[in-house]
C-alpha cells in the first residue's frame, strides 16, 4: 500500500495515473471517472493474459487492436480499450461485405435510398454507420442472430460510453473481458471455411471468364453446387444475381451464369429465392429500370417467377391473365396462346404461388381457353397450350377447386361454350384434372357428379342437386 494515494475512501490509483489525473487537473480538464480505479485494472491484468494466450498465435501476431486494448486497459481507459475492439470488427465486418459481394451488399443496406447509385466500391463502406453495416451482415446472414444480438449490445455500449460522449457510467473490468472475448470469439477469429474461399476464388474467376463455359466445367461446377450447404448456396446465389444484374457485367459472363444457375437456385432454400424476388422488386420501385431488366431475366432462367414479391407478382398475375384471354380470342390463337400460357404457369407452380384475390378470375379464364372455341381442329383447344392449362388446374386442389367448378355456371361466355359438344367433351378432360388432386369427400362428390353428366347435360352445372351438393363450397345466388 506503500505506493499508492489515496483519492477517495473506495478508490485507489498508482502513482502514475495519480500523476495524469493531476496533470488533467492542472490543465483545468475533467479528471471524474477518465482512468478506472487499480482494483479494476487488477482485474483486467490477472485475467487479460490468459484470454489473449487462446487466441491463435497467427491471429496474434498482426493484431495492432490487441496492443492498443492492453495499452488502454493498462492505463485503465476502458473506454479507449473498447473503441479499439470494436473498430477491428467494423474492419471484419466490412471484409465480409467484400467477400460476399459488393453490389448485392449495397443493395441490402441502402438499396431503397435513392442515394444507392452513390454506392459501389469499398471505400463507400466507411459510408455506411456502424448499426447499418452491423444490420446489413444479420440480414444478409454473415453473422448470426446471437453474435448480431452480441455485438449490438457492445456498439449501444461504445456509443454511450465512448470517449466523446460525456456519461457518468464506467465500464466495469469484467464487461469489457466479457466484450473482448464475445468479439475475438465470434467475429475476428472467425476465418472463411474451406469452401467459403472456393466461392470466393469462384465468384473471381467467373467475373474474369470472357468465353464460355465447356461441358466440362459447367458439369464440374453443378457437382460442386451440390455438395455445397445451404447457407453457401444462398452466398453465392446472391452474389451470381448481383452479378449478373450489374449494367457492367460482361454479357458473356451472364451467359456463362445461365448455365449453372438454374442447378445453384434448385440447391437454394425458399427464403433466400423470396428474399431475392424483394430485391428485385425494390429495382423496380427505385427507377434502376435496366437492373430490374436484368433481374426478370434472371429469375426467368432459373425458374423462379413465383417467388417474385407479392405485389409484384399479383401486377404481373393480373395482367398475363387479361392477356391470356385477349390472344385467347383474337386471330390465330392456337399459334400465339403457348408462350402466355406458359409464362403464367411458371409464376404459379404450385397451390402456395397463387395470389388468392386473382384465383377466381384466373381459373375461370383458364377453363375457357382449356374448354376451347369448339372449332373441328385440335378439338377447339390450342395443342401446344392445353399442357399448361392442366397443369395450373393441377395445383388447384380442396382451396380452389370450387372456382373451377363455379366457372362453369358464373362465366357467361363458358355457360355459351358449354353448348358445343366439343367444349363439354374438354370439360369433361379439365374436371378429371381437378378430381385428381382432390382431398375433401365432398369436393370430390361435386366433381364427379359433373363429370358423369356434363358431356351429356350442360344444365348439370346450375341443377338444384348440385347446387344443394355444393352449398357449403359455393355461393348460389
Amino acid at each position: 500500500m506503500a505506493g499508492l494515494v489515496p483519492i477517495r475512501s473506495n478508490e485507489l490509483i498508482d502513482p502514475q495515473a495519480q500523476l495524469l489525473v493531476s496533470f488533467l487537473e492542472q490543465m483545468g480538464l475533467p479528471s471524474e471517472n477518465i482512468i478506472a480505479d487499480q482494483s479494476q485494472r487488477a482485474i483486467i491484468g490477472t485475467n487479460l493474459g490468459e484470454l489473449i494466450a487462446s487466441i491463435p498465435a497467427e491471429h496474434r501476431k498482426d493484431a495492432r487492436y490487441l496492443s492498443k486494448f492492453v495499452i488502454g486497459a493498462g492505463f485503465g481507459l476502458f473506454d479507449y480499450s473498447l473503441n479499439a475492439i470494436w473498430n477491428e470488427v467494423v474492419l471484419k465486418l466490412r471484409a465480409k461485405a467484400v467477400m460476399y459481394g459488393l453490389d448485392i451488399f449495397f443493395d441490402a443496406a441502402v438499396g431503397g435510398s435513392k442515394a444507392r447509385e452513390l454506392y459501389s466500391t469499398e471505400e463507400h463502406l466507411s459510408a455506411l454507420k456502424d448499426s447499418v453495416l452491423l444490420d446489413s451482415c444479420r440480414k444478409l446472414e454473415l453473422i448470426s442472430d446471437t453474435t448480431y444480438k452480441k455485438l449490438k449490445h457492445i456498439l449501444d455500449m461504445r456509443n454511450d460510453n465512448g470517449i466523446s460522449h460525456p456519461t457518468t457510467y464506467s465500464i466495469n473490468a469484467f464487461e469489457l473481458l466479457g466484450y473482448l472475448q464475445n468479439c475475438v470469439q465470434d467475429v475476428l477469429n472467425e476465418n472463411p471455411t474451406a469452401a467459403a474461399l472456393q466461392l470466393q476464388s469462384f465468384v473471381a474467376n467467373l467475373k474474369t471468364l470472357n468465353g464460355p463455359l465447356d461441358p466440362t466445367a459447367k458439369a464440374s461446377i453443378e457437382a460442386k453446387i451440390i455438395e455445397l450447404p445451404t447457407h453457401l448456396c444462398g452466398n453465392l446465389i446472391r452474389t451470381v444475381f448481383g452479378l449478373y444484374v450489374a449494367p457492367e457485367t460482361d454479357p458473356a459472363v451472364r451467359k456463362n451464369i445461365t448455365l449453372f444457375a438454374p442447378k445453384l437456385w434448385a440447391a437454394c432454400d425458399d427464403d433466400t429465392k423470396f428474399k431475392l424476388g424483394i430485391v428485385l422488386e425494390g429495382y423496380n420501385v427505385n427507377l434502376y429500370k435496366d437492373k430490374h431488366a436484368l433481374g426478370a431475366q434472371f429469375f426467368e432462367v432459373v425458374g423462379g417467377q413465383a417467388f417474385r414479391s407479392p405485389s409484384e407478382r399479383a401486377i404481373i398475375i393480373d395482367g398475363l391473365i387479361t392477356n391470356l384471354l385477349n390472344t385467347h380470342n383474337a386471330w390465330d390463337n392456337f399459334h400465339h396462346e403457348p408462350s402466355v400460357a406458359l409464362e403464367l404457369a411458371s409464376y404459379v407452380p404450385d397451390q402456395g404461388a397463387v395470389i388468392e384475390h386473382l384465383a377466381n378470375r384466373m381459373f375461370t379464364v383458364v377453363m375457357t381457353c382449356r374448354l376451347g372455341n369448339g372449332v373441328a381442329y385440335n378439338s377447339g383447344v390450342s395443342p401446344g397450350a392445353k399442357g399448361f392449362y392442366d397443369q395450373i388446374l393441377a395445383i388447384a386442389g380442396d382451396k380452389y377447386a370450387p372456382h373451377v367448378m363455379a366457372s362453369l355456371s358464373s362465366s357467361y361466355e363458358i355457360k355459351a361454350r358449354l353448348s358445343n359438344e366439343r367444349c363439354r367433351a374438354q370439360a369433361h378432360k379439365a374436371l378429371q384434372v381437378v378430381r385428381g388432386v382432390v382431398i375433401n369427400q365432398r369436393i370430390a362428390e361435386c366433381l364427379d357428379y359433373l363429370i358423369a353428366r356434363i358431356e351429356t347435360d350442360s344444365c348439370c352445372v346450375n341443377s338444384i342437386e348440385f347446387q344443394k351438393l355444393s352449398a357449403g363450397y359455393i355461393k348460389w345466388g
